[in-house]
């Protein structure tokens, strides 16, 4: 029974904690001034246009008179755009509600990947459950699933391949010991593997949302093929042997790559049979191809590549100023949330602010469990935990390599599932004892009592920070009690 009601406990809570008020602002916050826009004209045009001067105020009112059916340049792919534009195809673009209402289902969505993901790792529901009430209450995950920007969706692509990954691992061992039993041959390359095809999809989703998917993409490509060697030394203890990489190596590339590389350029359909910027870039004129390209590819794939590199070369190049940009440094401490919306009422004594600033007893646990957690994975060498570890320095790590880039802390929603799951693989050895060394009946009894406080804890730093997170009016002297660090504000 508790393994049907916890989910859908879960998902109730979710959606509640993120649709109240969801129309608190009904104006287009920090970066839905781009997304909201290029998200209903892929819809009517198939590819993202221009706009006039100044057009949110008229677009915020229902008049998108200012859209042109003129290419624009986007730095991002159009999946996650898609996805997010549905509640305009299906509502119309009159309403908040439309906008963010998809956004909404995408992190109700990720709570319950969350909690699927740690129970199978924890193989309990009640540790799953944690999981998923501690993101379901995170104020970083609800204020980014009520307002329109990538980041959710690029988030539950990801959790959705590490999550096809742990189920193509569990029956990984017996795999290889059936080969031997059958063959007798101790490096096989297993090509029938679904949730490999699966994984290859949804990592290619979160590329096509945002290239930073790239890097999970690579991170657990390598991480499935290392498995897959490590399971046929444990089967034959003849020592690991680089002709495990060349033989499973290549069957991993055409499972997860091949299907990656597959949907990250079907999410471009739009483009290749509606338009778009740089659309006939290589017909118009012979001079315009990719020297590196051969001849004979269509001057279709030269213009799609020549966008491809345009946009990287904009990214690279990103370094505008911004009041709330925060280098990665900054994000295991929390020193620079992101603040989406303000405004201010009776000369400034009354306030009103919304911040993608993480719920500190989660973040800053977080943060100690990674450091605890490397301990322990040098200490156990727990395939879960080495995963778990590896998601968050895949979506952390590649950005300590920009320090000059404008980024922002809110790029973390990305590992914020796998950070609560580290959590919850430690505080579950705390209360029940590490693999193979069950915890006494005190230690247990403390362990669960520490839980529970901790629980409590977070829900009480949920409701005190909560006109942060949902933009309530609010004195100004009692909102300075909510920045406790000067970055906060």
């Amino acid at each position: 029974m508790a393994a049907i009601v916890t989910p859908i406990a879960l998902l109730a809570l979710a959606l509640a904690v993120r649709l109240v008020n969801l129309d608190q602002f009904p104006i287009l916050v920090f970066d839905e001034t781009y997304y909201v826009k290029d998200a209903y004209t892929l819809y009517l045009h198939g590819y993202e246009t221009r706009w006039g001067d100044e057009p949110n105020p008229a677009f915020e009112a229902g008049d998108d008179s200012a859209m042109s059916d003129e290419p624009s340049f986007v730095v991002h792919p159009p999946l996650g755009k898609w996805i997010l534009g549905i509640g305009m195809a299906l509502f119309g673009f009159e309403s908040p509600w439309a906008w963010r209402l998809p956004a909404v289902l995408v992190g109700a969505a990720l709570v319950l990947v969350t909690y699927f993901i740690a129970k199978g790792i924890t193989r309990s529901t009640f540790w799953g459950g944690v999981a998923g009430y501690l993101l379901a209450i995170d104020s970083q995950a609800i204020v980014m699933s009520r307002t329109v920007l990538l980041d959710t969706v690029l988030a539950l692509f990801v959790a959705l391949g590490i999550g096809a990954l742990f189920l193509d691992r569990r029956h990984a061992p017996a795999r290889v010991v059936r080969w031997m039993q059958e063959h007798g041959r101790w490096r096989p390359a297993f090509l029938l593997r679904p949730w490999l095809i699966v994984a290859g999809v949804a990592f290619g989703a979160a590329a096509a949302t945002k290239w930073s998917g790239l890097y999970f993409l690579a991170a657990f490509g390598l991480w499935s093929v290392l498995m897959d060697v490590l399971d046929q030394w444990k089967a034959t203890k003849r020592g690991i042997s680089w002709l495990g990489f060349l033989t499973q190596g290549p069957a991993s590339f055409l499972l997860v790559v091949v299907p990656a590389a597959a949907t990250y350029v079907v999410s471009y359909a739009g483009w290749f049979l509606r338009g778009g910027y740089y659309r006939n870039w290589a017909e118009e004129d012979a001079a315009n191809r990719i020297s590196w390209l051969p001849d004979w590819l269509p001057l279709d794939v030269h213009s799609f590549v020549h966008y491809q590199i345009s946009t990287y070369e904009f990214h690279v190049e990103l370094t505008k100023d911004h009041a709330f940009q925060s280098p990665a440094i900054e994000w295991l401490l929390m020193l620079r949330p992101t603040g989406f919306a303000s405004e201010s009422h009776d000369d400034g004594a009354v306030v009103q602010y919304v911040s993608a600033m993480p719920n500190p007893f989660i973040w800053w646990a977080g943060t100690v469990a990674i450091f605890v957690g490397l301990f322990m994975f040098g200490r156990t060498m727990n395939t879960a935990l080495g995963a778990t570890l590896l998601a968050i320095a895949a979506g952390y790590v590649p950005w300590l390599l920009y320090p000059d880039r404008t980024i922002f802390s809110f790029y973390t929603i990305v590992y914020t599932p796998f950070l609560i799951i580290l959590i919850v693989i430690l505080l579950r050895w705390l209360v029940c004892g590490l693999p193979g060394s069950p915890a006494s009946p005190d230690r247990r009894l403390a362990g669960s009592i520490f839980v529970g406080g901790y629980l409590l804890l977070v829900t009480i730093a949920y409701a005190f920070w909560s006109p942060v997170t949902y933009g309530y009016p609010i004195d100004q002297q009692w909102m300075r009690l909510r920045y406790w660090l000067p970055g906060w504000r």
